[in-house]
């Protein structure tokens, strides 16, 4: 596997390594010691599917607050989606920012997505197919979010949403206006 560090500090691209021959090819998607290795303490304790019909889907943006906050490593196992990580640490340098990546089944390529980041995507074809491992098992009632519109955050979506469901048009736009933020990267 190779690791490409982002923008934010803690999300990490992950391109797997395929071996190809006439059947297609074979790769490496998880090993708990390649990233130890690259610096990335992470076991997966639950894995989860979002399948998602349509194209121009929007899920997002989701994360869960300490003490049931999640790390995750995100991979698109069939279709493509423009995948987005917006940094909600308050502490952090980058807090406010967001970084967005292509994810697509054919190049097997995923996010490792820190605690503290909230994280959505926006289906680019029909029956795209989201793999989740998380780092706990999801605890009800914890789960936050915020719009994937929110004009403070200014995310770019590559089109706009078709489908999205009504609890994520209800999450707010939490932040008023502050100069000099990071205005994301879609790198």
């Amino acid at each position: 596997m190779i690791f490409r560090e982002t923008e934010i500090p803690g999300v990490v691209e992950i391109e797997a390594e395929p071996r190809r021959d006439t059947r297609g090819f074979f790769a490496r998607l998880y090993c708990p010691e390649e990233l130890a290795a690259a610096g990335l303490q992470f076991v997966s304790t639950q894995i989860n599917l979002s399948r998602n019909d349509a194209a121009f889907t929007l899920r997002g943006m989701h994360w869960q607050d300490p003490p049931y906050a999640e790390a995750k490593i995100v991979r698109v196992v069939a279709g493509a989606v423009h995948d987005v990580v917006i940094d909600v640490r308050p502490e952090s340098p980058t807090f406010r920012g967001w970084i967005a990546r292509r994810l697509d089944a054919e190049r097997a390529n995923a996010l490792f997505i820190p605690e503290g980041c909230a994280h959505g995507f926006l289906t680019l074809e029909p029956r795209a197919d989201v793999l989740y491992q998380m780092s706990r098992a999801y605890v009800p009632g914890h789960a936050r979010g915020l719009r994937y519109d929110d004009p403070e955050i200014g995310i770019v979506w590559p089109a706009d949403p078709k489908v999205i469901a009504d609890a994520d048009l209800a999450w707010p736009c939490p932040w008023s206006p502050s100069p000099g933020l990071p205005r994301g990267s879609d790198g």
